[in-house]
């Protein structure tokens, strides 16, 4: 059970928001990915020899490419039709 001062420093968590909880969700996710992705070429010159992990790697770099392509044209018509 949460304390007095825990429940008044958290009571107002949330009020404020820059933008509708879906949108938020589409830039913290397309965040997330191009992290993801920045990291990607990383792992696969960590791979060096390993020819199985070396494709795994960048089978998910491909993934996580048409992942942010397609966040990115829904984020794209949101803003096109003013719903951001």
């Amino acid at each position: 059970m949460m304390t007095m001062v825990a429940e008044r420093q958290m009571e107002h968590i949330g009020e404020t928001k820059g933008c509708a909880d879906h949108d938020h969700d589409m830039i913290h996710e397309l965040s997330k990915r191009l992290d993801a992705l920045w990291r990607c070429d990383q792992y696969i010159a960590n791979a060096g020899g390993h020819a199985e992990l070396k494709r795994f790697w960048k089978d998910i770099k491909t993934q996580e490419e048409a992942n942010i392509a397609r966040l990115k044209e829904i984020l794209a018509k949101h803003i096109q039709n003013d719903c951001f």
